[in-house]
């Protein structure tokens, strides 16, 4: 109990990095049905926006970060309706077509990141008001830049859910998911919500990158390390499902981190994936499910 205890705020830290990372893909996959193999390359894209904004624009990185997640949901946003507009619309239903589709866009976006930037990998210097950290009793330290990842995800986690349940283009977005073809003949435009969707989406993998470039440097496979782990993390939680999500990212950093107190990365990662195998076996629907009135 006390090795968990002293792990929790570690887990929790994790737990909102993968939070950030599946955000979007409990939009595009969860709700969508698309498996987007390219969510990890938008995620480096958002990265390497915070890294123009200070390097090339020459933003003060006191105030380049906060600069860096609007600009990066924008980019992002609009980077991913394009390609759901031009290509993606054209295979909804066909989900090994999308898997295909996306993992080649995002091998076009890893290359065009290499050819643009190079290929080393490049720092984003974190502001000065996010440098040191917390020490809490056990003597883990916790740092300012995780603490601030943390209440980023909480702040996303909120608005997301008030889109979805106050706004109107956020109640017409769960017609869809519940119904597509009631949704459609009750005069919503299916289309425009499935743009809007990924727009969404995509904007929020660009927001996850803006907060990875806290933790490490920002390089064109920066998206391949988390694509698998926000992937697990909505399939855990239930497709579509903003709350299976959430509890999801947590439990599984807080596993990770409890794990790895005992445990190399290598071993701890392996012991992770059996309990999410055991878990998705006696429970294949997730935490959570969409409820419909469908007859089965």
């Amino acid at each position: 109990m006390e090795a968990l205890v002293n792990q929790l705020p570690i887990g929790l830290a994790i737990g909102a990095v993968l939070l950030l990372a599946a955000l979007g893909l409990n939009f595009t996959f969860g709700q969508m049905g698309v498996i987007n193999m390219a969510h990890g390359e938008l995620i480096m894209v958002g990265a390497y926006t915070a890294y123009v904004l200070h390097a090339w624009v020459g933003i003060n990185p006191a105030y380049s970060l906060l600069a860096a997640l609007p600009t990066a949901f924008a980019v992002t946003g609009t980077l991913g309706w394009l390609l759901e507009t031009t290509l993606i619309r054209h295979f909804y239903g066909r989900p090994l077509d999308t898997l295909l589709l996306t993992f080649g866009i995002g091998m076009i976006l890893q290359q065009a990141a290499r050819d643009i930037f190079g290929a080393p990998n490049v720092d984003v210097p974190a502001p000065t008001w996010l440098t040191g950290g917390i020490t809490l009793p056990g003597d883990i330290r916790i740092h300012y830049s995780r603490l601030f990842i943390l209440a980023l995800a909480i702040t996303c986690v909120i608005a997301i859910a008030h889109y979805l349940n106050r706004s109107r283009q956020g109640r017409r977005m769960r017609a869809v998911i519940h119904n597509r073809d009631l949704a459609a003949v009750s005069g919503i435009n299916t289309r425009t919500v499935d743009a809007t969707t990924f727009f969404i989406g995509s904007g929020l993998a660009g927001i996850a990158g803006v907060a990875l470039t806290l933790i490490g440097p920002t390089g064109p496979t920066l998206g391949t390390n988390y694509i698998v782990d926000a992937f697990l993390v909505v399939v855990v939680g239930g497709l579509g499902r903003l709350s299976g999500t959430v509890l999801a990212a947590f439990a599984l950093g807080i596993l990770n981190a409890t794990v790895e107190a005992w445990a190399d990365a290598s071993l701890a990662k392996l012991i992770v994936f059996t309990a999410i195998v055991a878990f998705l076996q006696a429970r294949p629907q997730g935490l959570f499910t969409v409820k419909t009135r469908a007859l089965t």
